[in-house]
């Protein structure tokens, strides 16, 4: 495992087509392509990952805020599809021209929860650290390692 600070991720590819091993800290897990495109189907694929990533923190956002504020929450369910789409078609999209990505989250609550309790968890949904990067600036620079 390699020597990795807490928020340092270390992407590995050696060759096995397209499939890379992905090493956090304390974590390891791979990526691959499916099989239809020349994979190997080892892990799942980069948008997945992407997907899984603001699904993961919207839920744990849930539950930080729902334990906070002594809420009866008993569990979230968080489905995530990804999928591109042309400007025109899209009504709040700030773009008229080219693809826009879309994320669609769709978020179930469990638990004995009161309509006004749901409405402010689906509020919070959207306060998640990922999901706040995902809607602003992104600036990613590559470099080359010495």
């Amino acid at each position: 495992m390699a020597d990795l600070s807490p928020g340092q991720v270390l992407i590995t590819e050696e060759g096995q087509k397209y499939m890379c091993r992905i090493q956090t800290s304390r974590h390891e897990i791979l990526a691959d392509e499916p099989e239809d495109k020349g994979g190997a189907d080892l892990g799942p694929n980069p948008y997945e990952l992407l997907l899984a990533s603001l699904g993961s923190c919207t839920a744990i956002t849930i539950r930080m805020y729902a334990e906070r504020k002594q809420m009866p929450l008993t569990g979230v369910d968080v489905t995530l599809d990804h999928r591109r789409i042309h400007a025109e078609d899209c009504e709040e999209c700030e773009s008229e021209q080219g693809y826009v990505d879309r994320i669609d989250k769709r978020i179930a609550l469990k638990g004995d929860l009161t309509d006004e309790q749901r409405q402010r968890l689906l509020q919070i949904a959207d306060r998640c650290p990922v999901h706040k990067t995902l809607n602003s600036e992104i600036l990613i620079k590559s470099v080359l390692a010495e």
